[in-house]
């Protein structure tokens, strides 16, 4: 297969010019829509994104093989990606792509804690500067909660913390682990606004520093404590357990042991609460391109995969909801301001490296808007009678809070 047969195979609708080696102009789709061009710089690198566009297509733009001529990268995966959900697609029964799942189904996902603490620094340690320039104010680096479309991202992503606080069913004095505690954010927002005793667990070195370094400036030493410990290394027992934008890492033959762990620690009268990303659908794999250069190790599951274990577990799923949009307006904030600070970052690293990120927010945005991809929270106890029974209590501890939805809703209109 060509690169001109795929394109024609997956643009039915819209419109996508192509020029090719020798300038030959090929014109995809309907006409319809604003006209899309790119440039593709030679044969080879047209072959390769015919054989592999999961990897490929994410290779020629870094290289600036794939020159975008008309519109941005996000319009064309954004086409690419909406034409696909009607239908249309490359053939994943290629046998390129047949290898690529059994791989890594089989070989990619084992995450052991050397691995695991390697596959972290990839991605996590890269430089809390760069993160601190898209991010919010607080560094959320998860889906945060649009109680309102209007909200800011600074808005949502405290939404976010009150939304799940509200499902934790917090006490004052509460001892709460938080696994996967990225820069501290969370934590300190349940130790300073909700009065619990916080322990956050990370592999990533400059997560660590700065999340002990955010809880003494905060006056929150005592209360916020973070540890570069392994989830699967944590002694002790406590009464809340948070997770957030960590089990995507974790990788299928530990799920049992992930959800165990939070069995062994978590009280008997306890309550987790698990946020993670999500696909609609059957298991697949992940995005090749991907796991090579943005998240090695990671893997977005099926609802179907992750069940199971928490039954073997024994825990109760107490509570689940489905965000599906969310986590693409909160992509399409950040691409918008990585975009923004192109000077300032192409001052610290090359071309490359802002064509690759700014790949990833783009592709994983288009993800969440056509792919199937969702945020799922899952609250989970050990006891039947652990919460109330009925789901008033957690709006009521939003609306009780000055940083809950309810408030963010009212400064947003």
């Amino acid at each position: 297969m060509d690169l001109a047969s795929l394109i024609g195979r997956i643009v039915k609708q819209g419109s996508l010019t192509i020029t090719g080696p020798g300038g030959r102009v090929r014109r995809f789709g309907d006409g319809s829509g604003s006209d899309i061009a790119i440039r593709v710089g030679s044969h080879w690198t047209g072959l390769r994104m015919a054989l592999r566009p999961d990897l490929a297509v994410g290779e020629a733009y870094m290289d600036g093989r794939l020159v975008m001529e008309r519109g941005t990268i996000y319009d064309l995966l954004l086409l690419a990606g909406q034409n696909q959900s009607l239908g249309y697609g490359h053939d994943n029964r290629a046998w390129p792509v047949r290898v690529w799942r059994w791989v890594h189904r089989h070989l990619s996902q084992w995450n052991g804690r050397v691995a695991a603490r390697r596959n972290v620094a990839r991605h996590y340690d890269i430089s809390n500067a760069l993160y601190r320039r898209f991010l919010d104010a607080d560094m959320q680096y998860s889906c945060a909660y649009f109680a309102d479309p209007a909200m800011t991202i600074d808005q949502a992503q405290a939404a976010k913390k009150a939304h799940i606080a509200a499902k934790l069913d917090l006490r004052p004095g509460a001892r709460v682990l938080d696994i996967g505690c990225g820069w501290g954010g969370m934590g300190l927002t349940l130790a300073g606004d909700w009065g619990a005793d916080v322990t956050g667990v990370t592999l990533s070195t400059a997560q660590h520093l700065l999340a002990n370094e955010r809880a003494r400036e905060a006056g929150l030493a005592d209360h916020a404590r973070f540890q570069l410990v392994d989830y699967r290394d944590v002694t002790g027992s406590f009464d809340r357990i948070v997770s957030v934008g960590m089990f995507e890492h974790v990788g299928v033959p530990n799920y049992q042991n992930y959800f165990d762990a939070i069995a062994r620690l978590l009280e008997e009268d306890g309550v987790a609460v698990v946020h993670a990303i999500g696909r609609h659908g059957e298991p697949a794999v992940t995005n090749a391109w991907l796991a090579k250069y943005i998240f090695p190790g990671g893997y977005i599951p099926a609802l179907s995969e992750v069940i199971p274990r928490i039954e073997r577990a024994g825990l109760w799923i107490t509570d689940m909801e489905i965000l599906r949009l969310h986590y693409a307006e909160t992509l399409r904030r950040w691409r918008a301001r990585f975009v923004a600070q192109q000077e300032a970052i192409l001052a610290e690293y090359d071309e490359r490296f802002f064509r690759m990120f700014e790949f990833y927010l783009a592709g994983a945005e288009v993800a969440f808007r056509e792919g199937g991809l969702m945020v799922f929270q899952l609250q989970l106890a050990k006891r039947i009678d652990a919460l109330p029974i009925t789901r008033d209590y957690m709006a009521e501890a939003e609306r009780s809070r000055s940083g809950g939805a309810g408030a963010l809703r009212l400064a947003a209109e």
